[in-house]
C-alpha cells in the first residue's frame, strides 16, 4: 500500500501484476524496458514504417495453425525484405529492421499483419560505407509486395506437402482443392504499406513501441457491460478521427478476444538484418561509426537525431514517467506529497480494503 507523505491521507493499494503479455494492464513497464534497450541499438539516421497484411481468405487456415502461418509471414517479409535491399540496383545495401506482429482491427477480427521499422539506407557489401535513400522513397512496394505472396506461398505449400497443416478446411482436404486456393492467392493483390520517413531515429521506436505491447482491445474502450453484452468503441474508418461504438453479445466478446492470444512462448517482436541481436554488437557498430563521420547535420536536426544514452540505474516509476509524462511518485489527490510504500503483511493485508473503504 501506498501513503501520502504530505499527511492529505490518499492510500493506495497496488496489487500483485498478472504479467501476461495478453493483460491491458500489465503491459506498460515492459514497453517501456523494450523502448530502452532498443534506444541503445539506434543509428543516428531516418527509418521507415512499412506494414504486410496477409490476405483475409488465410484466416480459417491460420486460426488452426497460427504458430505455423505467423512464422510463415514472418520469414517471407524478412527475407524478401533483406533480399530485395540487397539486389535493389538503387540501394544494393544490407538494412536493418524491427517486425511486430499484429492480429486485431478495431472490431476484433483477425486481421494478420505486421509492422515493420526500417533503417532508412544500409551497410554497402564490402562494409565501407552507408548508402542512404531519400526521406520518401525506400523500395518498390509492389515489385516488395509480389516477393512476399511467392516466398510465403512457397511455404505454405512445402507445409502442405509435408502433412504439416491441419484442421478440417475446404482448402485442406486435398491436392486439387489446396492447389485452386493457392492459384487464387497467387493471383491476389498482396497489401504492403509503406509510410514516408520519421522526423528523427528516436521517433521510429517510440511510434513502434505504440504497437509492440498493445493488447486486442485496451479497458479505456469499453464502454459498458450490460445484459449480458459489451459496447466499445471503435474507430470509424468511414470518418477519420471520429469513432463508433459496437455492440457484442458476451460470449462473441471473448471469442473475438481469445483469437488473439498467441501460441505459448510464441515470440511476436523480432529483429533482422543489422538489428538482429547477433549483430547488435558487431555488425551494427559499422555503420554507427560511418554515419557520426557524414556531413555535420544542422542544429534543427541534430534536435531530431539526438540519441538519449538510457540509464542502467531507471527505476520502473522513472520509466513510466519518460513513457507517459506522469510522475507515480506523486500524490494524485494533494499534488504535494510523494508515495510512500508500506508493504502489507499478515492481518493488515486483510484488512486493507476495510482501511481503503472507511478513508
Amino acid at each position: 500500500m501506498d501513503f501520502c507523505s504530505h499527511g492529505c491521507g490518499y492510500m493506495l493499494i497496488s496489487y500483485n501484476s498478472c504479467r501476461n503479455r495478453h493483460c491491458p494492464k500489465c503491459q506498460s513497464l515492459q514497453q517501456a524496458r523494450w523502448l530502452e534497450a532498443r534506444l541503445e541499438r539506434l543509428l543516428p539516421t531516418h527509418y521507415f514504417h512499412l506494414v504486410v497484411t496477409l490476405p483475409h481468405e488465410l484466416n480459417p487456415v491460420t486460426l488452426l495453425n497460427r504458430e505455423l502461418v505467423f512464422n510463415l509471414l514472418f520469414q517471407a517479409a524478412s527475407r524478401a525484405l533483406l533480399q530485395f535491399a540487397r539486389d535493389y540496383e538503387r540501394l544494393r545495401a544490407q538494412i536493418g529492421f524491427t517486425a511486430v506482429l499484429h492480429t486485431w482491427d478495431q472490431e476484433l477480427n483477425s486481421h494478420h499483419h505486421l509492422h515493420l521499422v526500417v533503417t532508412g539506407g544500409g551497410l554497402s557489401e564490402d562494409g565501407e560505407r552507408w548508402i542512404a535513400v531519400g526521406n520518401s522513397f525506400l523500395l518498390p512496394v509492389r515489385a516488395l509486395s509480389k516477393i512476399i505472396r511467392g516466398k510465403f506461398l512457397e511455404g505454405l505449400e512445402k507445409a502442405f506437402r509435408e502433412g504439416r497443416l491441419k484442421g478440417e478446411v475446404p482448402c485442406l482436404e486435398d491436392p486439387v482443392q489446396f492447389q485452386r486456393f493457392s492459384r487464387k492467392l497467387r493471383r491476389k493483390k498482396w497489401v504492403v504499406y509503406a509510410k514516408g520517413a520519421f522526423g528523427g531515429s528516436q521517433k521510429a521506436y517510440h511510434y513502434l513501441s505504440r504497437y509492440t505491447h498493445r493488447v486486442a482491445i485496451a479497458n479505456q474502450r469499453i464502454v459498458s457491460l450490460d445484459e449480458g453484452k459489451v459496447s466499445f468503441r471503435a474507430r470509424d474508418n468511414s470518418r477519420p478521427g471520429q469513432q463508433r461504438l459496437v455492440t457484442l453479445s458476451a460470449p462473441e466478446f471473448i471469442r473475438r478476444f481469445l483469437l488473439h492470444v498467441l501460441p505459448l512462448r510464441f515470440v511476436k517482436i523480432r529483429d533482422y538484418g543489422l538489428m538482429a541481436p547477433c549483430n547488435a554488437k558487431t555488425k551494427l557498430e559499422e555503420p554507427r561509426g560511418l554515419l557520426s563521420l557524414q556531413k555535420p547535420l544542422h542544429h534543427k536536426e541534430l534536435e531530431d537525431q539526438k540519441i538519449d544514452t538510457p540509464s542502467e540505474t531507471k527505476t520502473w516509476q522513472e520509466m513510466l514517467q519518460a513513457l507517459t509524462g506522469i510522475d507515480f511518485t506523486t500524490c494524485p489527490n494533494c499534488g504535494q506529497g510523494r508515495l510512500i510504500h508500506y508493504p502489507l503483511i499478515g492481518i493488515e493485508a486483510t484488512l486493507a480494503p476495510t482501511i481503503w473503504d472507511s478513508s
